[in-house]
Parts: structure tokens; C-alpha cells; sequence
């Protein structure tokens, strides 16, 4: 009766809104209001919300303070790291209450909580008190549940509403921390707070300088203002120095020492399934990321067809039940940056896979065969990957990080891309050859 009742009932109707704030008060309420307890940091934008919170959890922990942390990929309680296998970024509110309770049990200072946009419009948060709010970007993602950008826009703004008419705790101020660079920042900008903080590349009084960008890692220039100091980052890509420019100004904003601020960004760690290098002494770069929308996975491409000197192979698909408008220009984004192609299925959900993949073609330029193949079983375009793969190239496995299921209908499947690539790695991969389907054996697969 459930089941049908959330098929029936659409998404945003009042009822199911109201059905979800009263489950968000009960939830509070069972839980007594824990945020009151801690200084809580939402963390909301499209991209790089997971490893924002990483990174700041990073510093915050230099600094010697007790950090609880949730996230798509885990979640941390104090020293306890605890992966997140609820496929949900920002949780039921319950397990959410619950472990902000948790936090406050072990004696955490600070919670960090990433925030999707569909848990603002369904009130899961109400209760939490949020004191500081970070907007990253907006990029194009999640209007098939909200129907346009603006409504998207607002949805995300709730957060920072919610700066302004939540209460004060004792001697924290409330904050909201904005990127300047993103072209949505004008939107965001209104939003009143007791101080308001805003980072850049470009624009901003926070800014990294002088980028230095490598395979393996980066440095650049922290600018703040009356100060700044060099920061080598441990981990590739431009992008992963904005979301490090975005904790580092949330932990100016908390008065930590700049000192410190650069030796928590220096020490950080891979978040997990966001930018994974897989080494098991191959002569070519392997990665696994989560990107799953049109503007994430076209800034991991571009970063990675630079630094890549021979050939970009891509494994990726789309996910079912989602925003269907992505899936062509995902597919245009693949086509334009990627030499080879291994189009897969990502979580189909209750969609039926092939016309998913049907859907992202409509973005290639190129046919099937030229340079470009279609496998359903994920583990097997992920092997083909691998298997035309050699010294110089890179092998991207976007889409799914590292999620530890693939959800096919009702059934949650366990598959780890991270783990089919060590399975596969140090094998003697061959690829049988088949009247029809795919060929391999040298340097590449041609048509």
C-alpha cells in the first residue's frame, strides 16, 4: 500500500512534503535537537560538496578538534570512518538525527553535513541547526525531480534562508560562504548572514594563486586577506583546488591558523571514489570518480585529457530514474574529449538499460565500432577498458565512485568498480573475438 501510495502521489505534492516534515519534527524531537551541541557547516552546490567536507574535516582535525562528517561517500564519527551504503547523500531524517546524536555523545565540535537540494525541499534538515552554509556551484542536474533551474536555485537556497531565521548559539556566529567564480554566485549573494565569505580562482577576497597542476598533485598560492602562504596539495586537478579553497576559507571563517590550514590541505587524504588512482604497478593511469552529470564529468575529461600524453579511454553510463535530459549531452561531452568509448550501464533502476544507453547515443558523434562500444555488464566494459589499455594512456571509470552496489530494479547488486579493477589488474586480459562484436588483440580496437 506504501509503495503505491509514493508511485501515486507525485514528488512535490503537500502532502508528500507534509509527510516528510512530520517525520523531519518527529525525528528532532526523539533526538532532542543534537545540532544545538556543535557548529554545523552544510555544504550544498551540484559538484565537489563530498570532497569539500573531506578537506575541511581534514584541517578542522589538524587543528586537534573532534570532527563528525556526513557525506555521499562515509561518514565520520570522530575517528571512526563509516562507509556510506544508504545510496542517499543526505540521509532519512532519523539516521541523520541519530548520528548528529552520536557526534554529540563522543564529544564532536564541529558536524559537517552535505546537503542535497531534494533534502531542503523535503525539509529533512528541519531541526538541524545550521550555522555556517557553503554554496560550491550549480551545474545541470536533478531537474527531473525539481522541473527547471529555478526551481533547483531555490531549493538550494533554503539552506541559506535558513541562516537567517535560525537561532543563535552561543558565541557562533552565523556564516554563509559563497564561490564567486560560479556563474549562479549572483543568485546565492543575497542571502544575509552575520559574515559572509566569498572564494575563487578569479573572484573573491579568498583565492588560489599561481596554479601548478600534475598528475599526482598540485601547489598553489592560498590568498587571504593580509596574508597568504603556498599550499602543496596532494591531489590532481583544478577543480579539487577550488573545493580546497572552499574549506580552507570556511576554516578562516572558524579562526583557525593558516599555518594549520595548510598543513591539514598538505595531509589530506583521496576522498574515496572521487579522483581514485588505482596502482597496481600498470604502466597506465586508471580512475574512478563519481561523476554523473554533464558538468562534472566534462571537467574530469578536460583535466585528464591534459594530462594524459597517448590515448583517453572512457567507461561510463547514466543513471536510470533520473534526469533523462542529461543523458545526450553526457554523451556529446564523452564523444568530444574521450578517444575510446565503452558506454555501459550505471544504475539502471526500474528503467530498462538499453534504451538508458539508447538515450546517451543520441549526444555521439561517432557509430558504434568507431572507436566506440556498447556492453551492458559493467564489469565486462570495465575489463575491455583495461584490456586496450597501455603505457601513457588513461582508463576513467565514471559514474558510480565508490559505490559499493549497482541497483538493477529492486535488486542492489554488489559491484565495486574499484575492486573490478584490482580483480582485473595483473591478469592476462584477452577478449574473445565474435562474429558481431568486439575485437581486440593490438594496439587498439578499430572499426
Amino acid at each position: 500500500m506504501f509503495a503505491y501510495l509514493k508511485k501515486t502521489i507525485p514528488s512535490h505534492s503537500p502532502i508528500r512534503l507534509f509527510y516528510h516534515k512530520i517525520r523531519a519534527i518527529l525525528a528532532a524531537l526523539i533526538y532532542r535537537f543534537p545540532s544545538e551541541n556543535m557548529t554545523v557547516i552544510g555544504v550544498t552546490g551540484t559538484n565537489g560538496k563530498t570532497s569539500t567536507c573531506h578537506f575541511l574535516a581534514d584541517i578542522l582535525m589538524e587543528a586537534g578538534n573532534k570532527v563528525g562528517m556526513l557525506t555521499t561517500s562515509d561518514f565520520r564519527l570522530g575517528d571512526q570512518l563509516i562507509v556510506n551504503d544508504y545510496k542517499m547523500t543526505t540521509l532519512s531524517p532519523f539516521i541523520l538525527q541519530k548520528l548528529l546524536r552520536q557526534m554529540v555523545s563522543i564529544g564532536c565540535k564541529y558536524a559537517i553535513v552535505e546537503v542535497t537540494s531534494h533534502a531542503l525541499d523535503q525539509s529533512r534538515l528541519w531541526g538541524i541547526n545550521v550555522d555556517i552554509a557553503l554554496f560550491t556551484n550549480i551545474s545541470h542536474d536533478h531537474l527531473d525531480y525539481h522541473g527547471s533551474k529555478n526551481e533547483y536555485l531555490a531549493a538550494k537556497g533554503k539552506l541559506f534562508e535558513s541562516i537567517n531565521y535560525s537561532k543563535r548559539k552561543p558565541k557562533i556566529p552565523k556564516i554563509v560562504i559563497l564561490n564567486g567564480d560560479d556563474p549562479e554566485f549572483p543568485y546565492f549573494e543575497k542571502y544575509i548572514a552575520d559574515r559572509s565569505y566569498i572564494y575563487g580562482i578569479k573572484k573573491g577576497s579568498f583565492q588560489a594563486k599561481n596554479l601548478q597542476l600534475a598528475p599526482n598533485g598540485s601547489k598553489f598560492l592560498l590568498k587571504i586577506p593580509n596574508n597568504q602562504i603556498e599550499i602543496t596539495f596532494p591531489l590532481p586537478g583544478k577543480f579539487n583546488i577550488e573545493n580546497a579553497l572552499a574549506a580552507a576559507t570556511t576554516a578562516v571563517a572558524l579562526e583557525i591558523n593558516l599555518a594549520i590550514i595548510q598543513q591539514g590541505l598538505q595531509k589530506a587524504k583521496p576522498v574515496p571514489g572521487r579522483l581514485e588512482r588505482i596502482d597496481e604497478g600498470q604502466k597506465y593511469n586508471i580512475i574512478v570518480d563519481y561523476a554523473h552529470a554533464p558538468d562534472s564529468l566534462e571537467k574530469l575529461l578536460v583535466m585528464f585529457r591534459e594530462l594524459t600524453p597517448q590515448k583517453l579511454i572512457l567507461v561510463f553510463g547514466a543513471t536510470g530514474d533520473r534526469d533523462r535530459t542529461k543523458r545526450p549531452i553526457m554523451g556529446e561531452i564523452a564523444a568530444k574529449y574521450a578517444d575510446f568509448i565503452i558506454l555501459t550501464n550505471d544504475d539502471p533502476y526500474s528503467e530498462n538499460p538499453i534504451q538508458i544507453m539508447e538515450e546517451v547515443i543520441k549526444g555521439f558523434s561517432r557509430k558504434e565500432g568507431n572507436k566506440f562500444w556498447r556492453i551492458p555488464d559493467r564489469r565486462q566494459a570495465i575489463r575491455l577498458g583495461l584490456a586496450i589499455a597501455r603505457e601513457g594512456d588513461t582508463v576513467i571509470i565514471a559514474g558510480k565512485g565508490c559505490e559499493p552496489y549497482q541497483v538493477v530494479g529492486k535488486q542492489k547488486i554488489p559491484s565495486d568498480d574499484r575492486e573490478i579493477v584490482r580483480n582485473f589488474l595483473g591478469r592476462n586480459i584477452k577478449i574473445e573475438i565474435r562474429e558481431g562484436e568486439i575485437m581486440t588483440g593490438n594496439r587498439y580496437l578499430e572499426s
